[in-house]
């Protein structure tokens, strides 16, 4: 997000702007031991991304979180003053309910729906917020550090702060009960961004890399790399066509699974396409 690529993958700090009216939750995040230290793993599953139908996707949202909910798609965006979370229809792109990160000097970040709620956190301002379907906000949260890619297990949130650890958090605090240390070949692979739980699997895109991870959750290992270059390549010839050329900053980042189907929908930041595929290679 960064032109000069230096700090992460987000603007300069934004400054916290006022609290939104809803109250406030502190969490406790104090450093919890990670659950496993990064040992020799097994040498991750080659997969493949079968193209199985290509969708509009709006080429202005700065995608930050994606996330398949009964037929439609919950997708986050980021940049400051453009920040918010939105319901998307995803054979169409058009975009059904849409509102604002709270906090408008806030870097919206990942986002993810859970027990009928949405899940809304952001980069340094340390916040996160909860909404209802119809997304009217219901309660703010307060974090430490930064706030990266957000998912869920069905009972925890599991969020990324671009370091080489998942945090699991507890939906009603938003307070840190669990950490893992994610590696490859036992080497730690940092940078982890927006987030997706799928087979039992959390995936991973990492920063400024045209592959997804395959994350055991218990462990952290890496259990496969899912290669996404060519949807990368096709992505930015079509934003050509288009007349908006992608820039340095316009990665992949969006990852959403639907169970009924097994398929897997991916995007990246202002992207003009939505990827439906098949994983395949095992």
């Amino acid at each position: 997000m960064l032109p000069l690529l230096l700090l992460a993958c987000q603007p300069p700090a934004a400054r916290v702007g006022t609290t939104p009216s809803a109250p406030a939750a502190q969490a406790d995040t104090s450093p919890v031991p990670a659950s496993a230290e990064p040992t020799a793993d097994a040498t991750p599953a080659t997969l493949s991304a079968e193209i199985v139908a290509r969708h509009p996707h709006d080429p202005a949202a700065f995608t930050q979180g994606l996330q398949w909910v009964d037929g439609r798609l919950l997708e986050s965006t980021g940049q400051v003053g453009e920040s918010g979370v939105r319901w998307v229809t995803p054979e169409t792109g058009e975009v059904e309910v849409h509102t604002a990160t709270p906090n408008a000097e806030a870097f919206g970040e990942g986002s993810t729906w859970l027990n009928g709620q949405v899940y809304h956190i952001t980069w340094q301002t340390g916040e996160a917020y909860r909404f209802d379907e119809a997304l009217k906000l219901q309660e703010t949260y307060r974090y430490q550090g930064e706030g990266w890619g957000l998912t869920q297990d069905g009972k925890s949130l599991i969020m990324s702060d671009g370091s080489a650890s998942l945090f699991w958090r507890d939906p009603a605090t938003f307070r840190v009960t669990d950490t893992v240390g994610v590696s490859d070949a036992g080497q730690p692979v940092p940078q982890l961004n927006e987030l997706e739980w799928a087979e039992g699997s959390v995936w991973a895109n990492v920063w400024m890399q045209d592959r997804i991870a395959r994350i055991d959750p218990e462990s952290g290992k890496v259990t496969g790399w899912l290669d996404a270059s060519a949807l990368a390549e096709e992505a930015r010839q079509q934003a050509e066509k288009q007349g908006r050329p992608l820039t340095t900053d316009d990665v992949l980042n969006g990852i959403a699974y639907n169970p009924d189907s097994g398929h897997f929908y991916l995007t990246g930041k202002r992207w003009p396409l939505l990827f439906e595929v098949k994983v395949r290679g095992e």
